[in-house]
């Protein structure tokens, strides 16, 4: 057990981590539309391209997480991280499209149990106060996903080619890895009694689990649509180029909310429910808007309800996986796969078939079904709290 009072930088770097996924994500999206022209790719083969990241980030949980679970999470973290390097250079290097195809998908892999393992690592190596630093965490992903944006709006205003992005990841990833090397692997804090933490029944709610998969599904297929398609929505519909500003603002909205959600994890539940209506609220709003500037302003509200979701979901779905952590947040980050490649490609569909505006609208009504799975989460939960109490 390591002395409290020593320095200690591991939860740094599963926050690098989480924010190369999130800046790979937002800069993907953000460049679709450049590699769309490279391709020569319609709104739905776009969608196709986005859809193999996410099929990916499918697969990865049900591949690897009971290996996350019962082997040492460090070296699961470098062993990832790893081929995240050599796919990010696969694409660098090499400039055919069934190649970069390939490239996507072994990024989406490893970003995908990267994600979840994190999440879990962080959970067992600081098991007192991981639930703020899940707020924290989390919003590393928006961080990265605000950044990427602007910085892939940057480097093509220089002259740079979309690749650019890939450099960046292929950098940080190797930063990530020295990291993980030179941090020791301890347990950083010890639980004392049930001070500000759940207890931990060992027991493995699968119900409540696959309730909050069938949520964060709908909300990241949700979040993945817009964000893939924003950047078309503003050149198409309003003959804008603020869409990557608007994307930025998106994200960046994110990071306060995610904070917010850690600092008020008692309150999850309720600040679930608030965000599954407010979202095709204010979608709404925006297929009704004809002003570009006012849909970008829109964009603020939506990614602040879309940030709530993802801390919330999780620290609702930790105290109930018992021992199993990485096997929960790997089923939910499976099921942010599942909802990514059908929704972004429902997206690209529903764009072609009508408009955008449409489409996002379409993606939107989604969370009724969101709505009613927090509600049938609630007897879950009231199940668990009886449990707990004995």
């Amino acid at each position: 057990m390591r002395d409290k009072t020593a320095r200690d930088y591991l939860w740094l770097v599963f926050f690098l981590i989480v924010f190369i996924n999130g800046f790979e994500a937002g800069g993907y999206q953000a460049s679709l539309l450049n590699i769309g022209r490279t391709y020569e790719l319609s709104s739905t083969s776009k969608g196709f391209f986005a859809s193999v990241e996410l099929f990916a980030t499918m697969l990865a949980p049900l591949i690897l997480g009971a290996w996350a679970d019962r082997s040492n999470k460090l070296k699961c973290l470098k062993i990832l991280l790893s081929i995240q390097f050599i796919a990010a250079l696969i694409i660098i290097v090499l400039k055919s499209k069934i190649l970069f195809l390939g490239g996507i998908f072994f990024l989406g892999l490893t970003t995908s149990a990267l994600q979840f393992i994190s999440i879990a690592a962080l959970s067992d190596y600081f098991p007192v106060s991981s639930k703020k630093k899940i707020g924290y965490l989390t919003s590393m992903y928006a961080l990265g996903a605000f950044v990427a944006p602007l910085a892939v709006s940057a480097y093509l205003r220089l002259g740079y080619n979309w690749r650019t992005l890939f450099v960046f990841v292929l950098i940080s990833t190797l930063a990530a890895v020295i990291g993980i090397t030179v941090s020791k692997d301890e347990v950083r804090e010890t639980v004392i009694g049930s001070i500000g933490e759940e207890k931990n029944t060992g027991s493995f709610y699968l119900t409540a689990i696959i309730l909050l998969c069938l949520i964060l599904a709908i909300y990241v297929g949700y979040e993945n649509g817009f964000a893939f398609f924003v950047d078309t929505l503003f050149a198409e519909e309003f003959h804008s180029a603020i869409g990557k500003y608007a994307l930025s603002v998106f994200w960046i909205i994110m990071i306060p909310s995610r904070v917010l959600a850690g600092h008020k994890a008692h309150h999850s539940y309720g600040i679930l429910v608030s965000s599954i209506i407010a979202i095709p609220l204010i979608t709404g709003l925006i297929t009704l808007v004809s002003d570009d500037v006012m849909v970008l302003i829109l964009c603020i509200p939506l990614g602040f309800f879309c940030g709530m979701i993802y801390p919330c979901v999780l620290n609702l779905a930790i105290p109930m996986s018992g021992n199993h952590k990485a096997t929960a947040t790997g089923m939910l980050t499976t099921a942010t796969g599942i909802g990514g490649v059908v929704f972004t490609a429902i997206t690209g569909y529903l764009g072609d078939l009508w408009n955008l505006r449409v489409a996002v609208m379409a993606l939107s009504s989604f969370f009724i079904i969101s709505l009613i799975s927090v509600v049938l989460f609630l007897g879950q939960q009231k199940k668990y709290n009886s449990f707990i109490r004995k």
